[in-house]
């Protein structure tokens, strides 16, 4: 299972841009955690860290698109370490200001939000350029779902130790500073300095005007309803067996299960069209999560987190190749960075369900919500199953034309321009 992903870690520049890439999207991954902790040391309302942190958080959703198309013009480094330092200096001046006076606090946020760079589109457009072969590429995707899970399980746990070890407003600082030496360590890198992005269409819809990407967004948006609303209903359930502790271990079932899945799932090479897959693994995904309308006892629950969360890495890797078959030429990192986004927003959106549908219902409607989040989300794709079954473009090329300054012809696993 292991050889695939030594392979990969072993091939040059891979495991320094997969690094950078996570490091410099520590601030993003952080942040939310990060700025309810650093509010509230100043004396703030948790009304109020929750607003600068949704402020953030819609800030953010609009910047990873916009950032995500100027990196397909101008190229990585022109557009990721300016946004990176922005962001940074934005955050900074927030840490030592404080929340007073309030409006400057809600700007200064914003703008570290709207400024977070596009890394993890950036990554996704770099793997072919890295990597040989087509079916690396796909098990980079699966290695870049899993490195998410780990980022997001240890990112929260920087931040306290950081809080715990100097202060709130440090680890604020801290984290955006090493965010920046991440975003650095990915740019002055050779495939990020050499990457072009294909000929583009001028067209004011960039990746959007693409019937298919359209229909994956559609279902990911359902995708993150369900996590964001799980997440809820988690809280509600801890809140009776026994409080933070256990909410904080049905999380990391949650993320020791897409863990585990999203290994498994990229140690194999997988047959016929991801399209087709994507519907199983999604239908698999709803599956899994009704059995945690049961709530059963503490450790069981925790196994059916556990359960829940097999699918999701999976989904998520299957949903990068998606993109890349389906994303018009030119507009690759613009593409993964409307996944982010559309992903993003629908945690939220579920985050804001679930609060009524657990308080008029308990949390076992909580717990359903994700299950019917995922139905919708395989009658999205079941929908559009025609338009997601002609891709723009189909395979992946190793090493486009764009990276070779002497324009000389490279072996390619498609005949389509590619990013």
């Amino acid at each position: 299972m292991a050889t695939g992903y030594l392979e990969i870690l072993r091939a040059r520049h891979a495991l320094r841009l997969l690094t950078g890439t996570l490091v410099g999207r520590l601030p993003n991954a952080t942040a939310a955690i990060a700025l309810v902790l650093f509010v509230r040391a100043q004396g703030g309302t948790y009304s109020l860290a929750g607003a600068l942190a949704a402020v953030y958080g819609v800030a953010n959703a609009v910047g990873q698109p916009v950032l995500g198309r100027l990196v397909d013009v101008y190229g990585q480094p022109r557009v990721q370490l300016p946004a990176a330092v922005v962001s940074a200096f934005a955050m900074s001046v927030f840490a030592f200001s404080g929340i007073e006076p309030l409006p400057s606090a809600y700007v200064a946020v914003a703008a570290a939000g709207l400024f977070a760079p596009p890394l993890e589109g950036g990554l996704r457009a770099l793997w072919p350029s890295v990597l040989r072969r087509e079916e690396q590429v796909h098990t980079a995707y699966a290695m870049d779902a899993i490195a998410q899970e780990v980022m997001f399980t240890v990112g929260p746990l920087l931040v306290t130790v950081c809080a715990s070890l100097w202060s709130e407003r440090a680890a604020l600082l801290v984290l955006n500073a090493v965010g920046v030496l991440g975003a650095l360590s990915v740019v002055v890198s050779g495939p990020s300095r050499a990457w072009r992005s294909a000929p583009r269409e001028a067209h004011w819809l960039g990746a959007l005007r693409s019937p298919g990407l359209l229909a994956l967004l559609g279902a990911f948006f359902f995708v993150g309803i369900a996590l964001g609303s799980i997440t809820v209903a988690s809280v509600s359930y801890a809140d009776g067996h026994g409080g933070d502790a256990v909410y904080g271990w049905l999380m990391a079932g949650l993320g020791l299960g897409a863990l585990f899945g999203g290994v498994v799932y990229g140690a194999r090479q997988w047959g016929g069209v991801p399209e087709r897959r994507l519907r199983v693994l999604v239908a698999l995904l709803a599956v899994c999560y009704l059995p945690l309308t049961l709530m059963p006892g503490v450790v069981a629950m925790v196994g059916l987190s556990v359960v829940s969360g097999v699918f999701l890495a999976p989904c998520i890797a299957c949903a990068f190749i998606i993109v890349d078959r389906h994303a018009p030429g030119g507009t690759v990192t613009e593409a993964f960075s409307w996944l982010v986004t559309t992903f993003t927003v629908g945690a939220s959106v579920g985050t804001g369900l679930a609060g009524p549908v657990v308080e008029a219902g308990g949390a076992v409607w909580g717990f359903a919500l994700p299950g019917v989040a995922g139905a919708v989300s395989l009658l999205v794709l079941l929908a559009t199953g025609r338009v997601l079954a002609a891709p723009v473009r189909d395979g992946v090329v190793a090493a486009s034309s764009e990276n070779d300054p002497n324009r000389a012809a490279e072996p390619r696993f498609s005949s389509g321009d590619r990013a």
